[in-house]
C-alpha cells in the first residue's frame, strides 16, 4: 500500500552552532564509548548529549509559564498531531514586524476560515539566517506575533502556534503570546524549519517531543504531512 502523504521535515538539525535565546548554545553530542573501546563482541559506539531543553526546533508546554499547566509528558497525541495552516508574512516581515489581525483577515479571505483544532504556522522567512546565529538572534529583534493576533487565534479554537523564529514574542514586547497561549493550555512551536514547503491549507503536522516527565520544553522532530 502506498503511503498517501508527502513527508516534509520541519526540523532544524541540532549542533553546537544552533542559535539560542541567550546566545550560548550549550549543545554537545559526544562519543562516550567508541567501537575500539567497547567490551562486547559486537562493537557499539555510545553517545551522550548535553543540552538545554528549549533549543532548536522545540515545543513549549503550558508549564513553561504556569506552574499548574500541563508538562510535556502530559500532552496527548491529539495536542500535537494536528491539521496545519501556514500564514505567510515573509514578503513584509522585518525585525519588528508582528503578525496582525489584518494578516489573519487577509488569509481567511484568500483561503478559508481557520479551522478549530488546527496548528497555525507563521512563516516569516527568518529561518534564512539560521546558519548565521548572531543574525538569527539579532539582539532579540525578529518577526513575531501581536497580542491581538494571538487572542483571535485562541478564539478561533486553534490548538498550537508555530513560528520560524526564536519565539512568537520579542523581548521588547514582553511575553504576551506565551501568556495567552500557554495560559489557555495550548502549545507553542519555535524555530520551525522549511515552512516554504508547506501549503497554506490542507496540510498536517506531527510535533513529537521526547516524552520527558515534568519537562516544560522539549526538542521536536517536527514533520509536515501533505496529501500526494
Amino acid at each position: 500500500m502506498t503511503f498517501p502523504y508527502q513527508l516534509i521535515d520541519l526540523t532544524h538539525t541540532l549542533d553546537p552552532s544552533t542559535p539560542t535565546w541567550d546566545g550560548g548554545c550549550g549543545f554537545e553530542a559526544f562519543i562516550h564509548v567508541d567501537y575500539k573501546d567497547c567490551e562486547y563482541d559486537t562493537k557499539f559506539r555510545i553517545m551522550k548529549m548535553r543540552m538545554n531543553a528549549g533549543i532548536g526546533t522545540h515545543i513549549d508546554a503550558p508549564s513553561h509559564c504556569f506552574s499548574n499547566g500541563k508538562c510535556i509528558h502530559e500532552l496527548a497525541l491529539d495536542d500535537v498531531c494536528l491539521p496545519c495552516v501556514v500564514i505567510d508574512i515573509s514578503p513584509k516581515a522585518h525585525e519588528r514586524y508582528s503578525l496582525s489581525l489584518e494578516d489573519i483577515k487577509q488569509f481567511e479571505e484568500t483561503y478559508r476560515p481557520i479551522q478549530k483544532g488546527a496548528c497555525v504556522m507563521v512563516r516569516t522567512g527568518w529561518d534564512r539566517f539560521w546558519s548565521e546565529p548572531e543574525k538569527y538572534r539579532n539582539n532579540h529583534l525578529f518577526p513575531s506575533v501581536s497580542g491581538d493576533a494571538a487572542e483571535i487565534l485562541i478564539k478561533c479554537g486553534v490548538k498550537a502556534l508555530g513560528i520560524d523564529t526564536l519565539s512568537s514574542d520579542r523581548l521588547e514586547d514582553g511575553f504576551i503570546v506565551h501568556q495567552a497561549f500557554l495560559g489557555a493550555g495550548l502549545v507553542l512551536l519555535e524555530n520551525v524549519a522549511h515552512l516554504s514547503k508547506m501549503p497554506a491549507v490542507g496540510g498536517f503536522i506531527m510535533a513529537l517531543p521526547l516524552k520527558i516527565k515534568d519537562a516544560t520544553e522539549a526538542p521536536l522532530r517536527l514533520v509536515g504531512l501533505v496529501n500526494k
